[in-house]
């Protein structure tokens, strides 16, 4: 036996479509089923076309009739931002903003401009270059430290770090775990 079809099953329930609206071409029979806008400064007010004549309409539709190369490159410009206010980004939109960037500008010359090559150069050369050189920073030793010297260091910071010894500090317990850290670090290295 044949399966019925979705629209056999739904035949018998359907209602007669009613007609909304006529089409708005004069002597037109069919129904405005399809709103075209009016025009392009009314384009919440609509004309109600049959599929035909909206077709039609679509067609030879022109929202830009009428207007100059100028006027239609505003439009489009406006349309680019969703017609928000926009400013360009490479130019202070007031004084203050002005003055900020003068001053960031100024702060980066004496940081980082060419007489301050040689302070790039020390930072540098200061920077731990390993786990180890890293660990030896945390410990505060130099890198000719001796295992002897770094548990002796180790010792002095784990009881001076000691949440007993400091009161619960947050600092203190975070400066610990980063000494604990170094020296299981440096252990391993000299293991």
């Amino acid at each position: 036996m044949a399966r019925p079809t979705p629209q056999a099953v739904n035949e018998p329930f359907r209602q007669p479509r009613a007609r909304v609206r006529a089409c708005d071409v004069p002597g037109c029979p069919e129904s405005g089923d399809y709103r075209a806008p009016k025009s392009r400064t009314r384009l919440d007010d609509y004309y109600w076309f049959c599929l035909d004549h909206v077709r039609d309409y679509n067609a030879a539709w022109d929202y830009f009739s009428g207007l100059s190369e100028d006027e239609i490159e505003a439009i489009r410009r406006n349309d680019t931002v969703w017609q928000r206010p926009s400013w360009p980004l490479n130019k202070p939109y007031n004084g203050a903003e002005a003055e900020l960037q003068e001053q960031i500008r100024r702060m980066f010359d004496q940081n980082w401009g060419p007489q301050s090559e040689s302070r790039r150069e020390q930072a540098r050369a200061k920077r731990p270059q390993s786990e180890a050189d890293h660990a030896l920073a945390v410990l505060g030793l130099e890198a000719s430290a001796s295992f002897t010297e770094i548990k002796s260091r180790y010792k002095k910071l784990a009881k001076q770090l000691h949440p007993d010894a400091n009161g619960d500090s947050r600092e203190a317990e975070e400066r610990l775990k980063a000494v604990n850290q170094a020296y299981s670090t440096l252990k391993k290295s000299f293991a």
